[in-house]
């Protein structure tokens, strides 16, 4: 069963346009000492289709070393054959295996994709359901449908919000199926309703206050859930106030964390106002 936070990283470039690979382990070390469960690795934080097959590898290589040594979980971005394997052969607690984009091939198509993925693939899945980005919408029952497949653990649920889908799937959730927050400004909700940890990219900045959410969910501390819900669901508008994850890079670069603020086309950096909300945001919550 996944629960806690993970972080899905970014991918930092020097000025040279290399992947700046000491400012990537220096995150990873940060964001796991500060309490996250583990770390996602070619997630869609990390840019993963504007890096080369030699500049996946340097990340996977170094996030599968970083979650090793420091015994944390570690989701790999994956979705053919030959990444399952590899996700596997890094030691990977699961990949993140996102519902077919662009194709919709209807709800029926998912539950056979899904069943022939999950059979064939050596590492455990995480559905990831976004269906803004797909085009495809998965509705509770289809959830449970896929849930209930032989080496399936969970879901990144990310579709735009809490929607009733949402309520009916946590009102009873499938047994040892982890649904795992994907929309950052809507975490604590999801956790309110009986989610079970957080896939949050806006978790590279304030980590410590978003483990300290996903903690006092599971304690039942109100206090704390009250006090952090507000600060950190603006935090997280701030943060995707331009396209993911444009923002956090500029307030990493801004915090002094990684050498340059760059993302690769078709990616622009970001509008130096927004950063600057988003870091005024950031240093309020200490």
């Amino acid at each position: 069963m996944l629960t806690g936070l993970f972080v899905p990283l970014i991918t930092p470039f020097d000025r040279e346009d290399r992947v700046a690979l000491d400012a990537l382990e220096a995150l990873a070390d940060q964001v796991l000492a500060d309490g996250a469960t583990g770390l996602v690795a070619l997630g869609t934080t990390g840019e993963p289709g504007a890096l080369t097959p030699a500049e996946q590898r340097a990340v996977l290589n170094l996030t599968a070393r970083v979650c090793h040594e420091r015994g944390a979980q570690l989701l790999i971005g994956a979705n053919t054959p030959e990444a399952l394997r590899d996700a596997a052969g890094r030691g990977a607690t699961a990949a993140l295996t996102l519902v077919p984009p662009f194709l919709r091939p209807g709800e029926e198509g998912v539950v056979a994709y899904f069943t022939k993925v999950a059979a064939e693939s050596p590492v455990p899945l995480v559905v990831y359901d976004i269906p803004y980005r797909t085009g495809q919408h998965l509705s509770a029952a289809t959830l449970r449908r896929i849930a209930a497949l032989p080496n399936v653990v969970g879901v990144k649920h990310a579709p735009g919000g809490v929607t009733d889908d949402t309520v009916d799937l946590l009102a009873d959730p499938p047994a040892g199926f982890a649904v795992l927050g994907g929309e950052d400004a809507f975490l604590s909700p999801l956790l309110a309703l009986g989610g079970h940890g957080g896939i949050v990219a806006s978790a590279h900045v304030a980590t410590s206050r978003f483990v300290e959410l996903v903690q006092a969910w599971e304690k039942g501390d109100s206090t704390t859930t009250r006090a952090l819900t507000g600060p950190l669901s603006a935090l997280s508008r701030a943060l995707f106030a331009e396209p993911n994850p444009t923002v956090i890079k500029g307030v990493l670069h801004a915090q002094g964390r990684i050498p340059t603020a760059e993302v690769r086309l078709p990616l622009l950096p970001a509008a130096q106002a927004n950063v600057e909300e988003a870091v005024r945001r950031a240093t309020a919550l200490g």
